[in-house]
This record gives structure tokens, C-alpha cells and sequence, in this order.
């Protein structure tokens, strides 16, 4: 698509994207296992599969915002860019797995044939994205990629990850002279290897709202609790918000303006990162947090409201989970909706009304704050 003259990159969205993406094969099984078992006819796809993202090209390219989005092709990562935020023995584990035809990294994370490729795409084509906008060549940016990264940590990998596609991008803003990041990371599972990364710096602020899921194992030994601040100068720049199961529209917009808007008002970042996973929604079958189009969509319109106020409406998107292959795509037309202010919704939802009970999800919310107004030092100034 050619940028129409007449939009300007506040009511644009530059998508980064490249299609060979898709060659990430993550097979068949029981749900994200892999195995078959011998007994059924009819196996899962990988939730993590290529038509979810199909979807997510297709509702941007023919669905009603098309007009205000911008396409670019993306890029592969140098192995040079990977060492900003992982480390060269790591990077050199999935050379190797590569050469050798694969690897089970953890559970549920298959490296196949194709798939280091692919990362190296999805890992390039953020850092293509956030460059995008560090050079003032527009606003807004989303890097549309797979596989996710947010859960890929700088020395292993982890759900379904295996480079940190948004920690990368953090870091090439912070290298090219940003003073403070700001990542509020929206998937339905806690963003556990952008924390990592940033775990001892008091220069990026990372936000996770996610389920309550505690660890599953060696690959992911954070818990996400809020008591997991960060160490050092990073004490108190890592904000958990673990939400109850169900939490849904209202308590995730009370979260968002009790919680992630005081702390990102506080910290006064110069970069916001948005990690969107739409794996928070009603029908997702990763998640059980309820979230529907309405949900996104006033996160979005939040994000852009912090944007606009703190970081002279810059803002680079990050792609995560969300593993309904049609819902997720309408779940990202919502939020991308949210992000430009437009109004009234294009799409209609296909839930309709999906009944909520915010009261226990929001005495949740007020005892993180509690918590987090009792021991966050940047809070308290």
C-alpha cells in the first residue's frame, strides 16, 4: 500500500511484515504438545500456527482500517543485533539446533526447519519497525510477526519463543539515545523474558498485565508476582499485574488507569512499547481472561492517550499470542481502532454481549496498588 498524502503519521499505522514468517512450522498434536497419542482421529494445530497470522495480515490489508494502515516488508535480524539483548552462547545453541534439523527447546517450543529463519525475520522486522519510528518516519508502528518473543529470556527459551522481539527493539531505542522506555505488555501470560532482560535497569519500565499463572517449569521460573520488582536500580521498575481468571472489559480498563497510567505517568518515558497479545479474550484458547472487542479497544485508546502525552505520540506495537484464528484478528482490528480514535466501531463483535462481574477483580487491583504504593520507590515521589 502507498501512504496517502493526505494522512498524516498520527492517523497512520506503518505494519512491518514479511511473509516468511509463515514458514515457521509448528506441527500437529494434543493442543501445543505435539505428541500423538494414537487414539484420536483428529489433531490439534499448534495454537501458535501460521493461519492466525494469515488472519491478522488479511483484516488489515481487506477489513475496514485498511485505509490507515501502510505496509513495509520486513527484514532478518543481523546475529550482531541478537547480542544487544541475548546471550552469544544461547545465540549459538539455535544456530546449532538449526543446523542439525531442529530442536524441542521446552515444552510446547519446537525449533523446525524454518523456524530459526522465521525468527530471525520476526526479530529484524521489529527492530525495522522501532528504527521506523526512532528516524521520525512515522508515529505509530506495529511489527506484525511471528514467532512471539516475549517469553524468550536472554539465555533460554520459552513458550513458544525464541528471540525477544520487543526486548531488541527496547534496546536499539536505548542505544540510539532514548533516555526511558516504557513496555506495557498486554498478552495473556506474564512477559517474563522482557523483565529479565531489563530486570536490573532503572531505564525501561516493564508493565505486565497476565493471568495468574504462576511458573510452569524450568523454562519459565518466574512466577510473576508483584513482588517480582526487578534488583538493583531495576527495583521497582518491573510492575506484575497478575489479573484473576475472567477479569474481562471493566476490570482491565480499571487496571489500566489504576495501575499502568500512574506508573507511566511517574516514570515519564520518552518510548512506549505496546506487547499485544490477543490471547486475553473470551474465545482465546491459551488464556481465560475474557477480554473482548471493547476490551482492546479501550486499551488502545489508553496506550494512545500515554503516547500522545509522553512520547510525542510514538508508539511501536509488538505482536505477541492470541491463538483464536478469526477472533484474534478481530481483536487486533479493535485495538489497532483504539489506537487511531476511530469511531464508532467498523467491525461488530461476534460475542455481542459477554457477561461480566468486575468486583472481585477489582479488589484485586486495589491490593496491587496498595502493594505497589507501599513499596515502589519512583511511586512515591
Amino acid at each position: 500500500m502507498v501512504d496517502s498524502p493526505s494522512l498524516s503519521t498520527s492517523h497512520r499505522i506503518d505494519v512491518f511484515w514479511h511473509e516468511g514468517m509463515l514458514n515457521h512450522d509448528t506441527g500437529y498434536g494434543v493442543f501445543d504438545t505435539g505428541e500423538d497419542p494414537g487414539f484420536l482421529d483428529v489433531l490439534d494445530k499448534h495454537p501458535e500456527n501460521s493461519d492466525r497470522i494469515k488472519n491478522m495480515v488479511s483484516i488489515l490489508k481487506r477489513g475496514p482500517i485498511s485505509p490507515f494502515i501502510s505496509w513495509h516488508s520486513g527484514r532478518r535480524a543481523l546475529l550482531s543485533e541478537l547480542l544487544s539483548f541475548h546471550d552469544p552462547d544461547y545465540v549459538n545453541e539455535l544456530i546449532e539446533a538449526d543446523k542439525k534439523g531442529g530442536k524441542v527447546m521446552c515444552c510446547g517450543t519446537f525449533l523446525n526447519p524454518g523456524s530459526w529463519d522465521a525468527s530471525l525475520l520476526a526479530a529484524g522486522t521489529t527492530l525495522s519497525a522501532m528504527k521506523h519510528v526512532l528516524d521520525g518516519q512515522g508515529k505509530i508502528a506495529y511489527a506484525l510477526v511471528r514467532p512471539p518473543g516475549h517469553h524468550a529470556q536472554p539465555t533460554q527459551a520459552d513458550g513458544y519463543c525464541f528471540l525477544n522481539n520487543a526486548g531488541l527493539a527496547v534496546q536499539l531505542a536505548l542505544n540510539s539515545g532514548c533516555e526511558k522506555v516504557a513496555v506495557v505488555d498486554i498478552d495473556v501470560h506474564y512477559g517474563n523474558g522482557t523483565a529479565e532482560g531489563f530486570y536490573t535497569s532503572n531505564k525501561v519500565l516493564t508493565i505486565s498485565l497476565h493471568m495468574d499463572h504462576g511458573s510452569w517449569g524450568p523454562s519459565h521460573p518466574q512466577t510473576g508476582s508483584i513482588d517480582e520488582l526487578g534488583e538493583g536500580q531495576g527495583y521497582g521498575y518491573n510492575l506484575n499485574i497478575p489479573l484473576p481468571n475472567g477479569t474481562g472489559n471493566r476490570g482491565y480498563e480499571y487496571a489500566m488507569k489504576t495501575l499502568v497510567v500512574p506508573a507511566v505517568q511517574k516514570f515519564e518515558p520518552d518510548m512506549i512499547v505496546l506487547v499485544a497479545g490477543q490471547d486475553s479474550s473470551a474465545f482465546d484458547p491459551n488464556g481465560r481472561q475474557c477480554l473482548t472487542m471493547d476490551g482492546y479497544r479501550s486499551i488502545g485508546q489508553i496506550m494512545s492517550e500515554l503516547a500522545n502525552k509522553y512520547s510525542s505520540g510514538s508508539l511501536l506495537i509488538v505482536q505477541e499470542g492470541g491463538y483464536h484464528v478469526t477472533y484474534s484478528a478481530y481483536c487486533l482490528n479493535a485495538t489497532l481502532e483504539g489506537i487511531l480514535n476511530l469511531s464508532p466501531p467498523s467491525i461488530s463483535d461476534p460475542i455481542g454481549c459477554y457477561p461480566e462481574d468486575e468486583a472481585f477483580s477489582v479488589k484485586v487491583i486495589d491490593s496491587i496498588k496498595r502493594y505497589q504504593d507501599e513499596n515502589v520507590p519512583f511511586l512515591k515521589v
